[in-house]
């Protein structure tokens, strides 16, 4: 298959997806969903324009992916201004912590006792299939700086934290299913994968985020050159060192990406102050869900703000457009490639681990938590309901296709995975809006 043909069937999705928008906004469907449709129909089984044998792409569709939820975690941590001791913090971490690991304990049950499966694939596609995604989950998460409702608030921190906390369950299935592990293999896992990884790469991401950040903002107001400075390049910079710092150190890459973006925020509200609006929507109104004006467009009267709020606001307005640009076309593209590979790698056995993962696990796990006063009774099943997977279980699946699963092993990990994420992006694509509108119509009535 030719570079060109991949070009130009990409070219098309896209301009679909351009000409069509404003029809697709007022659909109960959402852009992921549209594009699984395109993928099936471009696909082997549709009008054969494609192919892709995943076994030969399993490496580039990797760091493909990588790449996609790497942008997806730093735009995220961006996006969440409370303080760390707000105490809506506590909705994310209860989500990524005990409810994605009594998630992924869960459906390991239920491949174990249900499909006859053995405990290490089991644990495998369990840790695979708990994290919800920060790529696809875009509507469910906060608008921007500003929001800070308790439901897209908790889905945003959770979609922040669980892709990297999900890793080290992903190692121990790996580990599980190694025949010659040594006899401390689960000390060293316990000890490496889960105790230090974990909290190095939150530290490492913060801390940097917070440092390369001051220091920015230092040197443009000092220069006086908030303007022209290229913000694009200061996210990828950031994006790339925080991910080899914290690797290098034996941190997860994906926790210190999100925390970087997190530190860096935290520099903006030092610079701005508490209790202003988000610095880039005092030199860049926002109107409507994401749309940061262009880099570099300064609007308003700017002349009444403080050096440092002009500094903070262009330096994040852009590095905002800049990621979520890069996080929708790759969402756009890996969600055609999974339509284009899914139906020969469709198992029908994803119907029931998705209907128990999605309508019994999920909101088990959600119910379960002491929330408290933090979340009414809508709410838990509205966060129960959106644990929406996607790029992040892809990601996780190449990753495992790569690090030697045998062959039986790996068929059925890309079987169910490829086929419960679809699964995903069509159901929850469908209720996605029309539950989301009630819900913001209930939220009214109670202001």
């Amino acid at each position: 298959m030719s570079f060109a043909i991949w070009v130009a069937v990409l070219g098309a999705v896209l301009l679909t997806l351009a000409l069509t928008s404003s029809y697709l906004r007022w659909m109960p469907v959402t852009t992921s969903a549209v594009c699984l449709l395109l993928g099936i129909g471009i696909g082997p089984s549709g009008l054969d324009l494609l192919k892709l044998s995943l076994e030969n792409a399993s490496v580039w569709m990797e760091h493909l992916t990588e790449v996609a939820v790497l942008f997806s975690l730093f735009v995220c941590g961006l996006k969440l201004r409370l303080p760390l001791r707000d105490k809506r913090w506590r909705i994310a971490f209860g989500l990524a912590g005990p409810v994605m690991v009594l998630t992924i304990a869960g459906v390991s049950v239920l491949l174990h006792w249900g499909l006859q499966l053995s405990w290490g694939p089991s644990l495998l596609i369990g840790a695979m299939l708990a994290p919800t995604d920060p790529v696809l989950a875009a509507l469910v998460q906060v608008n921007d700086a500003r929001d800070v409702d308790s439901v897209r608030f908790g889905l945003s921190g959770e979609a922040g934290l669980n892709d990297g906390i999900a890793f080290p369950f992903v190692m121990l299935g790996l580990l599980l299913l190694q025949a010659d592990a040594q006899p401390g293999a689960l000390t060293d896992w316990l000890l490496h994968d889960l105790l230090w990884a974990v909290p190095v790469g939150l530290l490492s991401g913060y801390w940097m985020g917070r440092g390369i950040g001051r220091l920015t903002l230092s040197l443009r107001i000092r220069n006086d050159d908030s303007t022209l400075s290229p913000n694009d390049y200061l996210a990828l910079s950031l994006i790339a060192l925080a991910y080899v710092g914290a690797e290098a150190i034996g941190g997860y890459g994906f926790l210190s990406v999100f925390a970087a973006g997190l530190g860096l925020r935290q520099e903006e509200v030092k610079s701005t102050g508490a209790s202003q609006p988000p610095a880039e929507h005092l030199v860049q109104p926002v109107v409507g869900h994401q749309n940061i004006e262009p880099q570099n467009a300064v609007h308003g009267d700017t002349e009444q703000l403080e050096s440092s709020q002009v500094a903070a606001g262009i330096m994040m307005g852009d590095m905002l457009s800049f990621g979520s640009l890069v996080e929708r076309a790759m969402e756009v593209f890996l969600v055609t490639l999974l339509g284009v590979v899914l139906v020969p790698y469709w198992d029908w056995r994803a119907l029931v681990i998705g209907a128990v993962l999605f309508c019994v696990v999920r909101p088990l796990c959600v119910a379960l938590m002491p929330w408290g006063n933090l979340l009414d009774g809508g709410q838990r099943l509205l966060i129960g309901w959106f644990g929406i997977r996607g790029i992040g279980s892809l990601f996780y699946l190449f990753y495992a296709l790569n690090h030697g699963l045998s062959p039986s092993v790996a068929t059925l990990c890309t079987h169910i995975t490829l086929s419960v994420v679809a699964l995903s992006i069509l159901l929850h694509g469908i209720s996605t809006q029309p539950l989301l509108a009630r819900y913001e119509q209930r939220q009214k009535r109670k202001n």
